[in-house]
């Protein structure tokens, strides 16, 4: 586990933020700056555990007593790991792009390969098996974002990569659990999303008590980088407490 504290002298909750799959602190970065300017902010990278339970073990006691949740993809299935072991510690979730369903027996078969592929240089090719272009918004910066995306994998590279796929795989249903989550809950859902589709989000989202839906236009799987001001603009307004004035359902 990587961990990142920004601290905030102001006596206000801390927000912890989970990065994805073969993420780093970039994935968050246009939010960072914002969100810490008000409150402490814990950045978390899924770290040596090979599934959400072990990783969700290895971070609890590195954890305030209370806290907000915002997590992406994958940290997302983590969030929802956290909730289940420590429901009186989270004040409020925040889910991007999270998919609470397991992985199919057939698609995690079909993985493998890429295992092996990642760890005889391939590593590129992998990620855009896992995060092809066409899962994010058609739009000028995507090339852009991918680079990052690229960039964001070298960095942690094929053990990582292993490492990740394993949680994926391996990810528990999770249905339980989030019909029990009675915190405030968003859920944030680019238009866009191939690997995530609405129609995925909108049932993550009626299944908890609390939960809204809010639809990033002009995005896709990583709304947070391909929107960031709107996203940021909604994180923000949901940590201080507020519902955004609208909801998109």
């Amino acid at each position: 586990m990587n961990l990142l504290v920004l601290r905030n002298p102001t006596p206000v909750e801390p927000v912890v933020l989970i990065t994805g799959f073969m993420a780093d602190a970039r994935s968050f970065m246009p939010q960072l700056a914002r969100l810490g300017a008000d409150r402490p902010v814990i950045l978390l990278n899924p770290g040596l555990g090979d599934s959400v339970e072990k990783i969700a073990a290895d971070i609890s006691p590195h954890l305030p007593a209370r806290f907000a949740l915002v997590a992406h993809g994958l940290g997302g299935n983590i969030a929802i790991e956290l909730m289940r072991k420590r429901p009186e510690a989270v004040t409020r979730i925040a889910l991007i792009a999270t998919d609470p369903i397991p992985e199919t027996p057939q698609r995690a078969a079909a993985q493998e390969a890429l295992i092996v592929a990642a760890k005889t240089g391939h590593l590129a090719a992998c990620m855009a098996q896992m995060l092809p272009p066409t899962a994010l918004h058609d739009a000028p910066w995507r090339d852009e974002v991918m680079a990052l995306v690229m960039d964001m994998a070298e960095t942690l590279g094929p053990i990582q990569f292993q490492r990740h796929l394993r949680v994926l795989q391996r990810r528990p249903d999770q249905q339980k659990t989030l019909r029990k989550v009675h915190v405030p809950t968003m859920i944030i859902a680019g238009e866009s999303d191939t690997l995530v589709p609405r129609r995925r989000a909108e049932f993550l989202a009626a299944m908890m008590p609390q939960g809204c839906l809010e639809i990033i236009a002009e995005a896709g799987h990583l709304p947070q980088l391909e929107q960031p001001e709107a996203v940021t603009r909604l994180l923000h307004t949901f940590l201080a407490g507020r519902l955004p004035t609208l909801m998109l359902r």
